[in-house]
Order: C-alpha cells, then sequence, then structure tokens
C-alpha cells in the first residue's frame, strides 16, 4: 500500500488567483511518479498562522508524508517555517541541511532558505521546499529517497 502525502502551497499571488501555482502540482506528480499517493495542492497565502492551520488540516487526513513549498525565504512574508515549528514535535535538521546542499547545485542562493523538516507526532513527516520549481524537483528527489525509510520508521519498522 502506497504511502500519503500531500502538498500545501504557500503564496500570497496563487492563492488570491494572481499566478499560477507551478511548484505544487510539480510536487503532487513527483511524489505520484515516486509512488506516493497525493492528491492536488493545496494553496494557502503566505503567514505562519495559515501555514499552520493548513498543516494540522493535511496532518489531520493521516498523511504520511505533508511538503510545502513556498514562504522559507526572508522577505517580510515568508514564515513558513514559523508556521511548521507550531506543529512539529521533532526536528529533523539533517534533512532540511540536505536540501539546502542539493539546491546549491542549482543557486547560490539555496543557503538562505530556512525551511524545516520533521516529525508531527505521532507519524507524520512535514518538509518545506522553496517555492520554485527547481527547488521543488531537487527537493522531491530528496524525499523521494529518504521519506520511504522515515516513514517505515514511524510506522515501528526496523532499521533496515
Amino acid at each position: 500500500m502506497p504511502h500519503t502525502a500531500r502538498v500545501i502551497t504557500v503564496s500570497d499571488r496563487s492563492a488570491a488567483g494572481l499566478r499560477e501555482d507551478r511548484g505544487g502540482p510539480l510536487a503532487v506528480s513527483l511524489l505520484r511518479e515516486a509512488g506516493f499517493d497525493c492528491g492536488d495542492p493545496a494553496v494557502v497565502p503566505d503567514g505562519a498562522d495559515s501555514v499552520e492551520a493548513a498543516l494540522r488540516a493535511a496532518i489531520a487526513t493521516g498523511a504520511g508524508l505533508v511538503v510545502t513549498t513556498g514562504g522559507t525565504g526572508i522577505s517580510p512574508t515568508d514564515r513558513t517555517p514559523e508556521g511548521t515549528a507550531r506543529v512539529l514535535d521533532r526536528q529533523l535538521p539533517g534533512i532540511a541541511e540536505e536540501l539546502r546542499r542539493r539546491g546549491l547545485a542549482d543557486t547560490p542562493l539555496a543557503v538562505i532558505s530556512r525551511g524545516l523538516a520533521g516529525i508531527a507526532d505521532p507519524s507524520t513527516l512535514v518538509v518545506n521546499l522553496p517555492g520554485s520549481t527547481r527547488a521543488v524537483a531537487s527537493g522531491i528527489a530528496v524525499l523521494a529517497e529518504l521519506a520511504p525509510h522515515v516513514l517505515d520508521q514511524l510506522a515501528g519498522g526496523d532499521h533496515s
């Protein structure tokens, strides 16, 4: 049975219908290709409160993996990490570090992403990705490698 994933796009302009969401649909497509059961992306405006609410709603569906795209930078409205921190019980800094490291292949600006990764107990992996399609593609590649093992561990699997 495939793992379940949800994608949340965080963007004031996309939420207002002023810009097409390209990162969310790309994340969904790549997660499906990687074998995840993933519905269409949700789109919410920037801000810690909207991110927290969207994450809690996605977690409540029983999703094993929840990925956000956007809002990880340093502009005044970029508050995705702050909203994410409110739902994480345990952070996994190594995943966030690897996402930034791999992102450097595309742009030196990857180092200013403030994205988090961690566990929302009891069994959901939450990961913030930047909003660019390149960052989404490289980030989902990392998650396709790591998330199945993390989710198996959360379900009580062995360290194989």
